[in-house]
């Protein structure tokens, strides 16, 4: 297993805190394999495997709990250990009919430590949120950080080709199980891109045309890094044949994002700071399904978009909040605010050693007056700092222990 120090440190801070603890990512990223370790790191502190109890309700034989909560609750109460602290984890707890009661009643039970997973943010913002509002506590866990998935090979050498291999297939963990067969590759990708859609999507109130939302999703893993509308979505697909109204792409696009199959990132005006809801771009949770549903473009342009999917996931792993900014016509790809309170500006592009792609590149960081750190990430070895700017190679940005 691949060890994923953020959040286990993190899920050590908050054991034996008054909380529930929801973890939340996209299916397959890791969560399980994440509850598996920290359970192990329970039972290395001292904590009997009596005290731990560990339910996946994808599993077929704990089925039996579906639509029987209450009978679920009355059998956990009667395994814990008494006068003992015991660790409850609930993987996939969306799958259980009235879940939200099950992790109350579990809750304020004394003795109780509770960790649950969901694979989609719509069970997160519709029930628990609602009723356990103030006593839960949200982990985000993404695919494998580039140095996650670097700490994963004996041989650390040739990072480049590695990093062409990370930003095309993606990464989830049991991609490297597959080594370089990229038959098997895009069969795993497609079966949890199917998955993502058929359980998580499809099953949204109003989401009843596969094909429209197939067509949704490519056009959005055709657009990452773009400002994306849903009438200009609705255009293309009428154009196409499938007469489509703006206020349903509008639905489809919330379920793929509630899926956490895209993240939407919105606009903020960089003077005045004021957030503009009406543009907003997507990403992809894992670049691996763009390489899955359109095959491989090659042009810096594109690629220059995928090293953006992969820098903002970076950033979401730093930062609680990422946005893009715009000052009159120059954009800057992303603001975000740091722990200290600070604003960093960080601009991705391929390659900048083109001089006409380089004056592009800087040009609207350089339209930022104020002292804040300004970066230029891109794949070239070169860098510098000039004018604030300091351009940084990709690789040794994502592989840094924390932020400068």
């Amino acid at each position: 297993m691949i060890n994923r120090p953020q959040y286990l440190e993190k899920l050590q801070k908050l054991r034996d805190k008054d909380l529930i603890k929801v973890i939340t990512g996209v299916r397959r990223c890791g969560k399980s394999t994440l509850l598996q370790m920290f359970q192990q790191e329970l039972i290395s502190s001292g904590v009997s495997s009596k005290q731990i109890q560990y339910y996946n309700f994808e599993d077929p034989q704990n089925l039996i709990w579906v639509d029987k909560w209450l009978d679920l609750y009355n059998h956990i109460i009667e395994k814990a250990v008494k006068n003992k602290k015991n660790y409850i984890f609930l993987d996939e707890i969306q799958n259980i009919g009235d879940f939200e009661r099950l992790a109350d009643g579990l809750f304020v039970k004394k003795g109780i430590d509770l960790y649950i997973t969901g694979s989609n943010a719509y069970f997160l913002s519709k029930d628990i949120a609602t009723i356990l509002s103030g006593r839960m506590f949200e982990i985000k866990v993404f695919p494998l950080s580039f140095s996650e998935y670097i700490s994963s090979f004996s041989d650390k050498s040739n990072l480049l080709e590695k990093f062409e291999k990370y930003i095309k297939f993606g990464s989830l963990p049991r991609i490297l199980d597959f080594q370089d067969d990229q038959g098997l590759i895009l069969e795993y990708l497609q079966g949890i891109y199917s998955t993502v859609l058929l359980k998580d999507v499809v099953k949204r109130p109003g989401i009843n045309d596969q094909d429209v939302l197939k067509d949704i999703s490519g056009f959005m893993l055709d657009n990452i890094g773009n400002i994306t509308a849903a009438k200009k979505i609705a255009d293309t697909l009428t154009s196409k044949g499938r007469a489509i109204s703006h206020s349903t792409v509008d639905k489809y696009i919330s379920a793929l994002s509630d899926s956490l199959l895209f993240y939407p990132v919105d606009k903020i005006g960089l003077k005045g700071r004021k957030r503009l809801y009406s543009q907003k771009k997507f990403y992809t949770i894992d670049t691996g399904f763009r390489q899955l549903i359109l095959g491989s473009n090659q042009t810096n342009e594109d690629r220059g978009h995928l090293l953006e999917n992969i820098v903002y996931l970076e950033l979401l792993r730093r930062y609680p909040k990422v946005n893009f900014g715009k000052a009159d016509d120059k954009e800057v790809d992303f603001v975000v605010m740091t722990q200290q309170g600070y604003t960093e500006y960080y601009q991705v592009a391929w390659s900048v050693r083109d001089k006409e792609t380089y004056q592009r590149e800087i040009s609207p960081l350089e339209s930022m007056k104020d002292h804040n750190t300004k970066y230029l990430l891109t794949i070239d070895s070169e860098e510098s700092v000039n004018n604030g700017i300091r351009q940084k190679n990709v690789i040794n940005w994502l592989l840094e222990n924390s932020n400068d």
